[in-house]
């Protein structure tokens, strides 16, 4: 990967496009977790995404397997599809983007008071 595809994120694309193209000759059931996943993984990227790349891959790799082997979405993820997307983030309560922004805005705000204040 070079600055430029770095820069441009041409790279995500790419990869992402091939996510894509895997998860199209899934069987429906399958296709449907997979869009499901994307999802709820969402929340838990960091600017560009790039920080989900690995486990969408994974994620998707098991649907794959799943699939192959005959065994539906529900025998494998269960009913609870964020849980499981929150596990793969990091467990629940692992930060989202919106906790980091929240959490930079409180603490800028902190500064100005204090500077106000003092």
């Amino acid at each position: 990967m070079n600055l430029w595809e770095t820069m441009t994120g041409s790279d995500l694309t790419r990869e992402y496009k091939a996510f894509e193209a895997r998860a199209a000759v899934l069987p429906a059931d399958h296709r449907a977790a997979w869009e499901e996943i994307k999802g709820h993984l969402f929340p838990y990227g960091d600017f560009t995404g790039r920080n989900l790349m690995p486990i969408l891959d994974g994620a998707l790799g098991l649907l794959e397997e799943t699939a192959a082997d005959g065994q539906t979405v529900h025998e494998v993820l269960g009913d609870d599809i964020a849980g499981f997307c929150a596990a793969l983030a990091g467990g629940r309560g692992a930060r989202t983007y919106r906790d980091r922004w929240r959490d930079q805005l409180n603490r800028n705000v902190a500064r100005k008071l204090g500077r106000l204040g003092g």
